[in-house]
């Protein structure tokens, strides 16, 4: 042959080449499995880690009841808790509570279509699996959509409050603690901080931009209407609104921001369903309150096709004495004189009326956007409202402070479980908005003796009736607005 012409390998001389392209590869595998194991001795990946400890102040600091209370059978599916167990995670004590909840969807009632015949549908809520406002798992790798905006700290403001007692007229007196004497300002420079992300003080301007047109409810008790007065104040600061509607006793009304074709109704239903109330102003009661467990309250179902938006709450006035109807007969009472009504607990008429309240939502060919508010819990201390209770405190509460609130708890459970068996059937539409550990940390927010003006003109000792239940404007509720117009901004 010429030159440059190559001869071709011999077959000894290709055997020797794949012999050694075989020890080539056999120590780059060699390499890269030595690599690992030296990985894994020096330090576990991030998916073999136990999961961390929440950081201090996260809502797993709140037991939740082993087992709901209640009397009697009938409950239409209450909920039992399979397990609660403190589970040690890197650096602290994590809580694990597995509930375990059957629920028969042919619940019937007798103001609305059932939700569709199925088996028992059961929903497992687990604290170690965080839920996001819309009721789904998270798992989303942007931080910014995966935050949870309900866990999270109270932190230092020196900005201070977005508007005062001075600037806003919204403020109803017994919330208007400045002007009713209130020595301390403290509470006033906090600001929520959810671990992971920050939420932006509340912009009028932008909301009322982006609500050109619409219509806003605020559905439930005297905490709604605490609500409302916040929402306003904020507002004003870019529009006053006119009041267009009240009714005879001031509880429901209607403001419309003209600049902006903007409505806010405010819709008094403290039960959400059908009650009969007997009390005053002042809580004194001359009868048992008569609910009707199965039949929703007119004043705001009647209204429904005409809102946009929603906000949805109801609470406190359930541990009132009551008598339970259902298909129009008494079926039982808390704390009530009758003797051969079947006592049963708060939970039970709680339950049933966030159910029914859920059922109409979901069956409703009208779908506004429905954020339902969950348990506000009040911070008496030495008693109760009608029994000398106090609420001194002057600062938030530090992580394990707030103590043992098995009431609390149970109602906050009960309304997470509900809401979560109506997210299937509600959408995206129905979001949690879930206040609870945001304001249990804040005891020092309530009025207190201040619910009066100048309470001790006539002497320190002079006997007041102290408010821990609804909240001082400006104060800690107006970041329930903060966190609304987040969660509005991410749709």
């Amino acid at each position: 042959m010429g030159m440059g012409t190559e001869w071709p390998p011999t077959p000894a001389q290709q055997r020797k080449a794949v012999v050694s392209a075989g020890s080539a590869l056999k120590l780059v595998l060699f390499v890269i499995l030595a690599g690992l194991a030296l990985r894994l001795l020096v330090g576990p990946p991030a998916y073999l880690l136990p999961p961390t400890a929440a950081p201090e102040g996260a809502a797993r600091l709140f037991a939740v009841p082993e087992r709901e209370r209640t009397a009697g059978g009938g409950g239409g599916g209450i909920p039992s808790v399979e397990n609660s167990r403190l589970q040690r995670g890197d650096g602290g004590v994590r809580l694990t509570t597995s509930i375990s909840l059957v629920v028969r969807l042919s619940f019937s009632t007798s103001c609305m279509e059932r939700w569709p015949e199925t088996d028992d549908a059961v929903f497992t809520l687990t604290d170690s699996e965080p839920l996001t406002a819309l009721g789904k798992k998270e798992g989303s790798t942007k931080p910014e959509e995966s935050c949870d905006l309900f866990h999270g700290e109270w932190v230092p403001n020196s900005s201070g409050p977005a508007y005062t007692n001075a600037s806003c007229r919204f403020i109803e007196s017994p919330q208007n603690c400045m002007t009713n004497g209130r020595p301390d300002t403290d509470y006033l420079n906090w600001r929520w901080k959810p671990y992971g992300c920050e939420v932006s003080p509340f912009d009028g301007k932008k909301f009322l931009d982006g609500m050109k047109g619409k219509h806003w409810a605020l559905i439930g008790d005297s905490i709604l209407r605490n609500h409302v007065q916040s929402l306003l104040c904020l507002l004003s600061k870019v529009e006053d609104a006119t009041e267009v509607y009240h009714d005879d006793t001031f509880r429901s009304r209607r403001w419309h921001f003209p600049s902006y074709n903007f409505t806010i109704s405010l819709v008094w239903a403290p039960f959400l369903v059908k009650a009969k109330i007997f009390e005053d102003d002042d809580g004194v009661s001359t009868a048992d309150l008569q609910l009707h467990l199965d039949v929703l309250e007119t004043d705001w179902t009647s209204q429904w096709e005409k809102f946009d938006y929603a906000v949805i709450s109801t609470g406190q006035w359930f541990f009132k004495t009551a008598v339970y109807w259902e298909n129009g007969a008494a079926i039982g009472c808390h704390s009530c004189q009758n003797k051969t009504l079947e006592e049963r607990p708060p939970e039970y008429s709680f339950r049933r009326a966030l159910r029914v309240a859920f059922q109409f939502i979901t069956s409703s060919p009208h779908k506004p956007v429905v954020f339902y508010r969950t348990w506000a819990p009040s911070h008496f201390e030495n008693g109760e409202w009608f029994s000398g209770g106090t609420c001194n405190r002057t600062a938030p509460f530090k992580p394990g402070e707030a103590g043992d609130r098995e009431w609390d708890n149970s109602m906050w459970r009960i309304e997470r479980e509900e809401f979560h068996n109506a997210v299937p059937i509600g959408g995206d539409r129905l979001k949690l908005l879930d206040t609870f550990e945001l304001s249990l940390l804040r005891p020092d927010g309530h009025p207190g003796p201040y619910r009066a003006y100048h309470p001790y003109e006539k002497g320190v000792t002079a006997k007041v009736q102290n408010d821990c239940l609804h909240w001082c404007l400006p104060g800690p509720i107006d970041a329930w607005n903060d966190v609304i117009m987040k969660m509005v901004a991410k749709d």
